[in-house]
C-alpha cells in the first residue's frame, strides 16, 4: 500500500485510511534499503497468505514474524522514527488524536479517503 494514494499528515508521520492513522515509512531510509525492505514485506505477506491457505500454523507464525520484522525495519512499527518526543498515534482514529482538526478539514473538503 503506497502512502501517496492517501492523505498524509502535515508532519509526514502518518497517512490515513478509513479515518485511521498509519505510520509512514521512515524517510531517512535510503532508496535501496527502502526498496529491499518493501520487497521483503511483500514476500512475507505472500507467505502469510500461503500459510493461511495451507493451514500451516508454524509457517504462519514464521511469516507473520517476517512481516513484523520488515515493518519495524521500515519504521512503520516499533519505536517511532522521529526524535522530537511526540507520541505515536499509529493505528488510532484521526478524530481521536491531535490531528483531528486537520482530518476534519479534509473530510469537509471531500479529500478524506474512505
Amino acid at each position: 500500500m503506497s502512502a501517496m494514494r492517501y492523505p498524509v499528515t502535515p508532519d509526514g508521520r502518518y497517512f490515513v485510511v478509513r479515518g485511521r492513522l498509519w505510520r509512514c515509512t521512515d524517510p531517512r531510509l535510503d532508496e535501496p534499503t527502502r526498496t529491499r525492505l518493501s520487497r521483503e514485506l511483500g514476500q512475507a505477506r505472500s507467505a502469510v497468505k500461503r500459510a493461511l491457505q495451507s493451514g500451516d500454523a508454524a509457517a504462519l507464525a514464521q511469516a507473520r514474524a517476517r512481516v513484523d520484522a520488515a515493518k519495524v525495519a521500515l519504521g512503520e512499527r516499533g519505536p517511532a522514527w522521529w526524535s522530537d518526543g511526540a507520541p505515536d498515534f499509529n493505528r488510532r482514529l484521526a478524530r481521536n488524536t491531535p490531528y483531528r482538526d486537520w482530518y476534519a478539514a479534509l473530510e469537509r473538503a471531500g479529500a478524506a479517503v474512505s
